[in-house]
């Protein structure tokens, strides 16, 4: 038996997340995903309005909240056969895009990048050195001066002489698994800082039609409230923010990633996990089903990207067999008909058919699958989706890499840059699109519908994290079930009743560990993922009993 590793939360994430290991000859032998707090949305939504459920359940998370109220009020127009005017969907895709390229840069850089970056070591970089890197990397890069870096290096030398970090405390400064040189860890910190005023941009740009962020005012079942604000003002104020955003995105965004990927080529070929990829798909280009989608809805199976296959939502299931709940009968239940009825158990990772999780685990057709940004980018490439074939071609040529490396922790990294410019790019149409509209007259915002007494639908998004879905069962006006199953429910969840792991689990498998004590390499897998759960890293020596901890910034 080898050594067990238990981290305890993990950081640098949304929510709290247990993450356990079992390390043989350095590598990771077996590994338990445990979400540890409860909410709770379904038990609570019970009786309520179901027009109401888009205002509570952004309330699921505190960064991505849009994504569910547009998952929400999609469902309850699902079951209520609303048909949404043009404008609303325009706007809709709007703030789920302004969402994306707001959402992957700040996982990069404030969530992401210190699994990779040694702050300290830019200490040592020399400023004039580093102008060349960004130079060579990008000749557009903005602020890439010498003086531009040197600044950058002298406040960074104030959080040290101050005895303080301020953001960096307690990162894995000087890790073996470190590999960039002083001049490339001075250039990403001064990107770290700049992308800071970026996340304010790209806030901006959601207040616009969503009134604020997080947690938009602007949905309502039926379309969107925010006719009042398409004028040229507000309109053109978003144009201009998302220039600004596309500037960032194409000149440091996309050439940082390919800036650091080659010293990292070894994580090409770690934590690439399951082999089938699901996506919803989303960004529907007309009023109507998923074929209307510019992402389109479909899984890749046993890795074969020459061909996406169709996904139908009557394939998924829940399983509570590793989940602290219980079913009425035995057996995985569509989330249409599902059940939560908690029932705590403990940690029993022990135990062959013991419960370790507050996440049930979603399968589609029996099998577990990875959602998120790389599902999507293969998912888009296997059904021939230009921008993303282009996009995706063009990074594999620029590392000189197979596709195969995709399937890794390097390659879920890239996914994420790469679908920020896909999405990006395209905004603009969109809100061509919604300009047209304006100019003619049209501002349609919300459709009139009638409230049946009973009804059952579904809504699904594709969120940052990956695959949303929403399903609702209304009965006397009122909600009778709401069920949620949410991207870390895929990747996250525990095993089914077949014993197989899910995303996560499956990633870390085989991950080297040089020193258990100080586990980056187990974040930079679980951090690729982007999990939405929630600072210590417990190390148990199963010889010793010995228990390590250990903070993490």
């Amino acid at each position: 038996m080898g050594e067990r590793t238990v981290i305890d939360p993990i950081t640098r994430i949304e929510g709290h997340l247990r993450i356990e290991i079992e390390v043989e000859g350095g590598k990771v032998k077996d590994a338990w995903s445990s979400g540890t707090m409860w909410r709770g949305f379904e038990v609570f939504l019970k009786g309520r309005d179901p027009r109401d459920a888009w205002y509570i359940t952004q309330r699921v998370c505190g960064v991505c909240t849009t994504v569910h109220a547009i998952t929400s009020v999609r469902a309850v127009e699902n079951a209520l056969n609303i048909t949404i005017p043009e404008n609303a969907r325009i706007i809709r895709n709007l703030i789920l895009g302004t969402q994306m390229i707001h959402d992957h840069p700040v996982h990069f850089y404030h969530l992401h990048a210190l699994d990779w970056v040694d702050v300290v070591s830019a200490l040592r970089a020399d400023p004039k050195k580093t102008s060349e890197l960004a130079q060579s990397t990008n000749p557009n890069s903005p602020k890439s001066g010498p003086g531009d870096f040197k600044n950058t290096q002298d406040k960074l030398k104030k959080f040290v002489d101050g005895g303080q970090l301020g953001p960096f405390t307690n990162g894995y400064w000087g890790h073996p698994a470190m590999k960039l040189p002083p001049e490339a860890n001075l250039m990403a910190v001064s990107h770290y800082l700049d992308a800071l005023k970026l996340q304010n941009k790209a806030r901006q740009m959601h207040a616009i039609f969503g009134a604020k962020n997080p947690h938009i005012q602007t949905m309502t079942v039926g379309g969107v409230t925010c006719v009042a604000d398409l004028n040229p003002d507000r309109i053109g104020q978003f144009l201009y923010l998302l220039k600004e955003v596309k500037d960032f995105i194409d000149n440091v965004y996309i050439p940082d990633v390919l800036a650091v990927a080659p010293f990292y080529l070894d994580w090409a070929g770690i934590g690439g996990g399951l082999k089938n990829y699901l996506a919803y798909g989303d960004y529907p280009m007309k009023t109507g089903g998923p074929e209307t989608q510019w992402f389109p809805r479909g899984h890749v199976s046993e890795r074969d990207i020459s061909k996406a296959l169709p996904t139908d939502v009557g394939k998924i299931t829940e399983d509570v067999t590793h989940s602290w709940y219980k079913y009425a009968k035995n057996g995985p239940l569509h989330p249409s008909v599902g059940e939560t009825d908690p029932w705590f158990t403990g940690i029993e990772t022990a135990k062959a058919d013991g419960k370790y999780s507050w996440l049930k685990t979603p399968r589609y057709d029996g099998k577990a699958m990875e959602v998120g940004p790389l599902a999507r980018m293969l998912v888009n490439f296997s059904a021939g989706h230009k921008p993303t074939v282009d996009n995706v071609s063009a990074v594999l040529k620029k590392l000189g890499v197979p596709a195969s490396a995709l399937f890794s922790t390097l390659g879920r990294t890239a996914a994420r840059a790469i679908e920020t410019k896909v999405i990006c790019d395209e905004m603009e149409k969109w809100v061509m699109e919604l300009v047209g509209n304006v100019k003619r007259g049209d501002l349609e915002t919300c459709a009139d519908y009638e409230h049946p007494t009973s009804a059952k639908g579904y809504g699904t998004v594709e969120a940052p994290r990956g695959a949303l879905g929403h399903w609702v069962e209304i009965e006397g006006g009122k909600i009778k079930n709401y069920q949620l199953v949410v991207p870390t429910t895929w990747n996250g969840s525990p095993r089914d009743q077949k014993g197989q792991r899910s995303a996560i689990e499956e990633a870390l498998i085989g991950t080297p560990v040089a020193d258990p004590k100080r586990p980056l390499e187990i974040l930079r897998t679980v951090h690729s993922f982007d999990p939405c759960l929630a600072c210590s890293v417990h190390v148990i020596d199963p010889v010793s009993n010995e228990v390590y901890e250990t903070k993490v910034a």
